[in-house]
């Protein structure tokens, strides 16, 4: 402000000033009229006068030219005050960059296989009781599952193609459980075959009761929607599955592999606790040894970010 005011002053100096110069040529020229013998005997100190002015009007010009340019140009505060409100603009204008969305799971539901485990058919002639897969008991084809898994976000521009929308690589673990306590196939095979022959088994020494389950780890790539947004449905394209079964088969193999396609949603229904819920279909290119392990699942889950 006190720059500014000082900057005044001296334009309405140097204004006076030019008013005087201009008017002192005029007074001049008067005075001239009136005593053209006085002009001719004092020209020459007339004459170092205007010059004198002239300089002096000049000078004035300069000085004023000189502060119209110190007005339109900005201090260097004023320009570091513009720089930093173009780089705040800039700022803003860029998309936002959100954070890591990883998320920790429990879940569970209903699991319907494709076929049963164990069977009934005799494989050795009728009145056997062996049946074709001899290790496990008819058990339908309904189950229960609980697991959890862990979401890691990898971006949230699926590797740059689109924009709000998350890829991430899901580990999850299940358990399900097809019967409870059931008889074991084998026992039953024994008991039978031993009935048929006269000789009994003695209680003491038959088998035991067997519980069909199954435990099954996957490792899926996940795309989510909506990045940002509390409601997030989501797809796996395909991912990997790796089935552990109880009993094992008839040959005593317990593991087989396959790939899983899935489906779902997830809400942020507080912040940090999401449910969600899915659906998905699990399929394996061969059978563990006679035992499928295809089927779809469908279940709700509670999650935690972090």
């Amino acid at each position: 402000m006190k720059k500014t005011n000082m900057q005044w002053g001296v334009i309405a100096t140097a204004t006076v000033a030019m008013v005087g110069a201009l008017a002192s040529p005029q007074a001049l020229a008067k005075t001239k009229a009136k005593a053209p013998a006085a002009e001719a005997y004092a020209a020459p100190s007339t004459n170092s006068r205007v010059d004198a002015l002239e300089a002096q009007l000049q000078a004035i010009q300069s000085e004023l030219s000189s502060l119209r340019a110190s007005q339109n140009r900005p201090s260097a505060e004023a320009a570091k005050v513009q720089e930093l409100d173009e780089w705040a603009q800039s700022v803003k204008a860029k998309p936002k960059s959100e954070g890591k969305d990883h998320l920790f799971a429990v879940r569970g539901g209903w699991m319907h296989f494709n076929d049963n485990r164990g069977s009934t058919t005799d494989a050795f002639g009728a009145g056997t009781g062996v049946g074709t897969d001899i290790l496990t008991s008819v058990v339908d084809k309904d189950a229960f599952y609980y697991g959890g898994a862990i979401d890691f976000n990898v971006n949230n521009d699926l590797f740059g193609l689109m924009n709000n929308t998350s890829f991430g690589i899901e580990f999850g673990v299940e358990y399900a459980e097809l019967g409870d306590r059931k008889e074991s196939g084998l026992t039953r095979a024994i008991t039978t075959l031993d009935s048929v022959n006269g000789s009994p088994v003695p209680a003491g020494n038959l088998q035991k009761s067997v519980t069909v389950n199954q435990l099954r780890i996957n490792a899926s790539p996940k795309i989510k929607f909506l990045h940002g947004n509390k409601f997030r449905p989501w797809l796996i394209p395909a991912g990997l599955d790796i089935n552990i079964i109880s009993p094992p088969s008839d040959a005593v193999t317990v593991l087989n592999t396959g790939m899983q396609f899935g489906a779902g949603a997830d809400y942020e229904l507080f912040r940090g606790i999401v449910i969600g819920a899915d659906g998905r279909y699990h399929h394996s290119f061969d059978n563990v040894d006679g035992v499928d392990t295809d089927g779809f699942t469908l279940g709700g889950s509670v999650g935690f970010k972090f």
